[in-house]
């Protein structure tokens, strides 16, 4: 029987949330690398076979396709019995955080990251990127204050709400984001990269630019 395959790419903190649960579910599964910024994810063949929206990630399996990451996550970590909420409160609170990850924070940090780094220059908005940096920080403004005196988001232990929020926050491109200034996010997210099993993005899943050269 074929492994399952998951469709991503290194640059995208989407993909890497549910690569991340995943991995550290212990699933036993494949990467298929979307060559995303050269459109393959725009095309008729990955539309039409691979997932309508056009995006990543995609999980395949028993010829069942699962789209967005947080369908992912809830269903590997369900299945797997990690990274959940004990109680139904616990799980109402994965889910409120999961939600406004995705409207907050990843929702403003991955346009903005995409926007400073990746899109062609002469197509980049400055004041459309100062918009989504200052909704970036804004949203990391809400977690540093709910990280005070805690050391997961959702509950007294990780859960795929943990995965959600931080997976944007590893990477080295500039998107408003410095660590260091954030004292409760950074030793939060040093407590996620000491969990079994942990990767930083570009070495957890193909990515589609070389790293820089040093200065």
């Amino acid at each position: 029987m074929a492994k399952p395959l998951l469709y991503c790419f290194g640059e995208s903190g989407n993909a890497y949330r549910a690569a991340l649960c995943m991995t550290l579910c212990g699933a036993d599964y494949e990467q298929r690398f979307v060559d995303f910024f050269n459109g393959e994810a725009r095309s008729p063949e990955y539309l039409a076979n691979v997932n309508p929206m056009g995006e990543v990630p995609v999980l395949q399996r028993d010829g069942k396709t699962y789209t967005q990451s947080a369908v992912i996550m809830d269903l590997i970590s369900k299945e797997t019995g990690q990274f959940i909420g004990q109680t139904r409160e616990e799980e109402l609170e994965v889910l409120r955080w999961t939600i406004w990850d995705n409207q907050k924070l990843s929702g403003s940090a991955g346009p903005a990251r995409f926007m400073t780094n990746f899109l062609p220059e002469k197509l980049r908005k400055v004041d459309v990127g100062q918009f989504l940096i200052g909704r970036t920080l804004a949203a990391l403004k809400v977690l540093e204050k709910h990280l005070e005196g805690r050391d997961w988001v959702a509950a007294d232990y990780p859960t795929t709400a943990d995965f959600s929020c931080c997976s944007y926050l590893y990477y080295p491109e500039e998107f408003g984001f410095t660590r260091a200034d954030w004292p409760n996010i950074d030793r939060w997210l040093s407590n996620i990269s000491e969990l079994d099993g942990w990767q930083h993005p570009y070495d957890l899943m193909h990515r589609a630019f070389p790293p820089k050269a040093a200065a």
